[in-house]
């Protein structure tokens, strides 16, 4: 039996409600019979009470710390395999502007990437080794033996970091005799990059933290190095030596280690809040330019807090702003020198 189009429905959509029929439609009714083309319904927003679409225009990136816009610096794409290394020192030689706490830091931010990173200890007081909990003057064997004893092999040496993906190769205050010993052996600013040939291919990523000089110690790390960072706090004293260690590394540059880059000046212990460390971050770029890393390290009490738990600071507070920071400049490390 046919239906009657035009009566009221059968049902209401609510007690008290409008029925059906009494509900006038948004868009005229057609009925159509089998074969009939399809209806085409003029959208035109000059004829309808449609808005027109628009595309909204994407955000300008924020203006970091540094003065730029800042990127968006992808996660690390995970790795089916380790090695070779990229080896990388800090290096300043003004002591104090964050050398170890980036190499500690660093390292264990990229380890929680995927990376399997080895942390060297190159510097005769040992702060790399006490930052990660360890004694060094409990140690049978330091960096100082693989140095000085050719029957001492790079295995013998390496000692867990207490972190998955990161290993140490410690040191003490022994160290300090190999810059006199050096002098006297052949080929002595290869001596480093000698004895860390053997891990080159079982990790991605060798951090070397430097003593805070420019004498034999640090040449032989800047030999043995692919790249440079330069931890420099934002304090004016800091910003003027810099011009001293541009000069030592293009020595080393032209006389020992073709391959040797600056990977990056990062800034450390800023404080925006001060007009003078606003003032040396942009005396800082203009002398750098796009070698200043985009990620800026602040001063937290969280770093310290760490050193002394012997962990860090990824672990230690995890969602602390220093551990982001240093979990972003992971990121901007890997897509700036590592998976370049």
């Amino acid at each position: 039996m046919a239906q009657d189009l035009g009566g009221p429905a059968a049902g209401a959509f609510g007690a008290g409600g409008s029925v059906a029929s009494q509900v006038p439609p948004t868009i005229p009714a057609i009925l159509t019979q089998p074969g009939d083309p399809a209806p085409v319904l003029d959208l035109d927003p000059a004829k309808t009470d449609r808005a027109p679409v628009t595309t909204a225009e994407p955000e300008a990136p924020a203006i970091g710390p540094t003065g730029r816009p800042t990127p968006e610096f992808p996660v690390p794409p995970p790795l089916t395999g380790h090695g070779p290394a990229r080896v990388i020192s800090m290096c300043n030689q003004k002591g104090g502007v964050g050398k170890t706490t980036t190499t500690i830091n660093l390292g264990a931010a990229l380890a929680e990437y995927g990376r399997k990173v080895l942390l060297v200890d190159f510097d005769p007081q040992g702060s790399l080794s006490v930052g990660l909990g360890l004694n060094p003057h409990e140690m049978d064997f330091t960096v100082y033996n693989l140095l000085m004893e050719r029957d001492v092999a790079l295995e013998e040496v390496v000692v867990p970091s207490g972190f998955p993906g990161m290993d140490l190769l410690p040191s003490n205050i022994d160290l300090s005799a190999a810059e006199v010993q050096l002098v006297h052996e052949v080929a002595r600013e290869q001596t480093l990059q000698r004895v860390l040939a053997p891990a080159i291919e079982h990790y991605d990523v060798i951090l070397i933290d430097c003593q805070p000089s420019l004498g034999l110690l640090t040449v032989n790390a800047l030999t043995a190095s692919d790249g440079v960072i330069v931890p420099l706090e934002c304090e004016y004293f800091a910003l003027r030596g810099v011009a001293l260690l541009k000069t030592t590394i293009d020595k080393v540059q032209e006389r020992l280690n073709p391959r040797l880059v600056v990977d990056g000046v990062l800034g450390t212990m800023f404080d925006g809040r001060t007009l003078h460390g606003r003032e040396v971050m942009q005396r800082l770029v203009e002398a750098w330019g796009d070698q200043v890393f985009h990620t800026v390290i602040r001063r937290t009490v969280k770093f310290s807090d760490s050193t002394v738990a012997g962990e860090p600071i990824t672990s230690y507070a995890s969602g602390s702003t220093g551990a982001d920071a240093y979990r972003q400049l992971a990121r901007e490390v890997a897509a700036r020198c590592l998976d370049a």
